[in-house]
């Protein structure tokens, strides 16, 4: 760039850096962003992440297989994840498989709730909690 019309030269301008100063992968925190300052944000809605609901999904397809099941709705709410199982989708959910990570220190983030709302099981590990719904064998006489 040529000065010749006399004109100055505008000064550059300083770029801002975005980069988070913690790192975003070791945090523990599931569902937790970190923002351009720094501090982490509380996300507005809690999910399943993917491990989690492939879990959900294959117990599900499973059921739906042997059919017992046929139906199922995925909520995202501010403060739990839900999936809810249904054998008719005109009827109430038969188990709902609750996220709830504000529980996950002290009696574990997942649960099974039946249709009557009593707690069914509960942990802290998806897959030991959905151990209630692998196959049992039955003795046949």
């Amino acid at each position: 760039m040529s000065l010749t019309d006399g004109s100055k030269q505008k000064p550059k301008a300083d770029f801002i850096s975005l980069a988070a100063r913690r790192p975003l992968s070791g945090s523990g925190i599931a569902n937790s962003f970190i923002s351009s300052t720094g501090n982490p944000v509380v996300p507005s809605q809690i999910n399943f992440n993917r491990h989690e609901l492939s879990a959900i999904l294959r117990i599900y397809g499973f059921k739906v297989a042997c059919g017992e099941w046929r139906d199922y709705a995925i909520d995202h709410l501010k403060d739990q994840a839900v999936f809810s199982v249904y054998r008719k989708a005109s009827e109430v959910a038969l188990y709902r498989i609750e996220k709830n990570p504000k529980l996950a220190r002290k009696q574990g983030a997942y649960c099974i709730i039946g249709a009557n709302g009593t707690v069914l099981k509960r942990g802290h590990d998806l897959a030991q909690v959905l151990n209630l719904f692998e196959r049992q064998l039955k003795l046949v006489e």
